[in-house]
């Protein structure tokens, strides 16, 4: 598993950003893009043609949005923010104009860091981790093995020391929980098993059980000089969400469930790869579950190092090699993609292996 923050380092990152943290709901109609030097900058306008906010600086995530809202293609957006900033403050301005639309803004330190839908939910991570940092410190055995916020997600991964099993002797897998959310967008609060291997620290997400929520809601509207004010809690009928939080959390280190994925390993580890050709079988693998020609050679290589060419040793490469990637989001990513390649049904993997026979 990928290192990230302490808890406590965690704790002092959700409260610093959340003071830094303003939503705003304009019209796009009062919006502008402007170049400066290398750079583009975001300006709001009022209806007196002040601007409420100094200029603001828009990150990747926000760009990407934007860009997606305006239905420009991305590889063009890209190329005109690296190449030619007046020419994509042309382009943006204009479809502001032409086609003005209610967006909510999301700004953290004078930086748009999400171009959303004016019905956008806000759930944040303080609210998710006031409900369940309290319900892992009343769990015996809970372990936090992983935390970071990224521009896109926050992560709580934990890990349950009191219920373990062995794949094989001397193999020992944990259970344990993901907990993530974003506040930008990229994708709902989630709550995934995951079973984490003390041999190699790899952590690995359990994709067929979780509970999601999206940030969907009613539309929202604006107070003065565009600003929404926090909301002080989870709306009231978010209450049962807050339950099913709790219960969720809690059910996904049962027993029951992780013995399932303990028997999953079992049955991968007797289902060997066909060593006639075992780069292939790993390029082939790669293609399947969208995992990249530089990624696929960091699996190649920790799979030979571990010396295990089966599909349990596979899968493990995998998430191992997640411990190499920079970012934690796609770290994060492998280590669901190393469930995916434990549990793929037998015909496919069998498939596979006749592909590179």
């Amino acid at each position: 598993m990928k290192e990230g923050l302490s808890l406590q380092q965690m704790a002092m990152e959700i409260e610093r950003q959340h003071q830094l943290k303003e939503d705003y709901l304009v019209n796009t109609d009062s919006l502008k893009l402007e170049p400066y030097n290398s750079q583009v900058y975001l300006h709001m306008y009022d209806e007196k043609g002040s601007e409420p906010v100094e200029p603001m600086e828009i990150n990747q995530v926000a760009h990407r949005q934007l860009g997606s809202r305006l239905k420009i293609p991305a590889s063009y957006y890209d190329r005109m923010l690296t190449e030619h900033p007046a020419l994509l403050a042309d382009n943006v301005n204009a479809w502001f104009q032409k086609e003005p639309a209610t967006r909510m803004l999301r700004t953290m330190g004078g930086t748009v860091r999400a171009f959303l839908s004016n019905r956008y939910r806000r759930i944040d991570n303080i609210e998710i981790a006031k409900i369940v940092l309290p319900l892992i410190g009343q769990m015996e055995g809970a372990r936090f093995e992983s935390c970071q916020i990224t521009d896109s997600r926050m992560y709580l991964k934990v890990v349950n020391t009191r219920l373990e099993a062995e794949v094989v002797p001397g193999d020992i897998v944990q259970a344990g929980v993901i907990i993530s959310n974003s506040e930008v967008g990229e994708g709902s609060v989630s709550i995934q098993p995951l079973v984490y291997r003390l041999v190699c620290s790899n952590g690995m997400i359990v994709n067929d059980a979780q509970t999601r929520k999206t940030h969907l809601g009613r539309i929202n509207s604006a107070d003065e000089n565009f600003l929404l004010f926090s909301e002080e809690t989870l709306a009231a009928d978010d209450h049962a969400f807050v339950l099913k939080i709790q219960d969720t959390v809690k059910a996904a280190v049962e027993e029951a469930r992780f013995s399932c994925v303990v028997d999953m390993m079992q049955r991968a580890k007797q289902a060997p790869i066909n060593t006639k050709d075992v780069p292939g079988i790993v390029r082939l693998a790669s293609r399947e579950f969208n995992i990249t020609e530089d990624e696929s050679n960091g699996v190649l290589q920790h799979l030979i190092e571990g010396q295990d060419l089966t599909l349990y040793g596979l899968s493990n490469a995998v998430t191992r090699h997640s411990q190499d990637i920079e970012s934690y989001d796609r770290a994060t990513k492998l280590e669901s993609i190393g469930y995916n390649i434990l549990s793929m049904p037998a015909r496919q993997w069998n498939k596979i292996n006749q592909m590179a026979a």
